[in-house]
């Protein structure tokens, strides 16, 4: 443990003296890169300064409580403030233990965030539109940006589909383990004879991805244009504004009609496809440890059942770590922080049971 904290904290002093460098300063890129580690690196390097003082706080005092020599009012303050500095010891080692947790490199990356109505039809499509609402509203406390990159409405007031980018400081370590099947009990607003229904929607929380981590090559790539169709504004069924993109190799396909420009869409849709293509190489990475990750919180199977929201009894119940909060009418408004902080702690308890075995 003292290597591995001492190399830490001599990272820290050479990233501290390169920030400091007059050509890294000018460098933008490579500042970018410096600032980003020290960001991660800072609060480790803080706990592990607070342990090492510990420990050696720790020893002095024990060495002073078993000198025979030591005046016998310091050796009792010493031997008083042993079982304290233990305490303190263990707790400081317990948060070290988190924070040297390997690092999920995505969590720092925007996401793009799918929702699709399942079974159900309008119901469903109207639930698409309560999670989209309670994600945005997360977001929004968060002091993240939300940014539809496409929608497909039913007109009245649901979604078939929308697609979003949702950008901040670590949004996909808040929003990674919303991907799978969302399923809702209700009496919908068109039923009359106030029978419960159950529907469903499939999210998909994608971690974007950037230029150099998926090379598309122009000629796997098939572009359509056509004139967009539904509410949209004066462009709509007018220009050519609409785009396709249908990825030849993968059979991934992606359309985007929401901009009035067919460059917007076009740059829209190359998002999307691009964080898909991106999750679909992770995934297959993935493969291999398929069977040590099947039992973890968040396997990313979007086939998966993860939640149920029944509106009747006010409760939501989170089906992979067994926790059922009566507290529905809050975190369909965005008052999520309880149930995304329950699942990392699970997280971080798997990660540490699997360490220490």
């Amino acid at each position: 443990m003292n290597t591995r904290l001492d190399n830490i904290l001599r990272r820290r002093e050479e990233i501290t003296v390169m920030l400091a460098d007059p050509d890294v300063t000018s460098d933008n890129q490579r500042y970018t890169r410096l600032s980003r580690e020290f960001s991660e690196i800072e609060p480790v390097a803080e706990e592990a300064t607070r342990y090492l003082e510990l420990k050696q706080q720790l020893q002095d005092n024990r060495d002073m409580a078993a000198d025979p020599d030591c005046d016998a009012e310091l050796r009792e303050l010493a031997e008083s403030e042993i079982a304290e500095l233990k305490q303190a010891l263990a707790a400081s080692e317990s948060r070290l233990n988190l924070l040297l947790l390997p690092k999920d490199p995505n969590d720092g990356r925007d996401v793009i965030l799918e929702i699709r109505a399942g079974t159900g039809g309008d119901e469903a499509a109207l639930f698409a539109a309560d999670l989209f609402r309670m994600y945005c509203r997360y977001a929004e406390t968060q002091g993240f940006k939300v940014e539809i990159l496409s929608a497909s409405d039913t007109g009245i007031g649901g979604y078939k589909e929308v697609i979003a980018q949702i950008s901040g400081q670590g949004v996909f370590s808040r929003f990674k383990f919303e991907s799978g099947v969302h399923r809702v009990q209700r009496v919908p607003e068109t039923e009359s004879g106030g029978r419960i229904h159950t529907s469903a929607c499939t999210v998909a929380v994608l971690p974007v991805a950037e230029e150099v981590d998926v090379n598309i090559r122009p000629e796997d790539l098939r572009i359509d244009v056509y004139r967009a169709s539904g509410a949209g504004g004066q462009h709509v069924n007018k220009t050519e504004s609409a785009v396709r993109l249908t990825h030849l190799p993968s059979g991934i396909v992606v359309t985007c009609q929401d901009q009035a420009s067919q460059h917007k869409n076009k740059a829209q849709a190359m998002k999307v496809l691009q964080a898909r293509l991106f999750d679909k190489e992770q995934s297959e990475a993935d493969a291999e440890r398929a069977e040590a990750r099947k039992g973890m919180v968040g396997s990313g199977d979007r086939s998966e059942r993860i939640r149920t929201y029944n509106f009747p009894q006010g409760r939501i119940t989170d089906h992979r770590i067994n926790l059922t909060l009566y507290k529905l009418d809050q975190i369909i408004n965005g008052d999520m922080g309880e149930l995304i902080d329950a699942l990392l702690t699970h997280h971080q308890a798997e990660l540490l049971a699997a360490q220490s075995s």
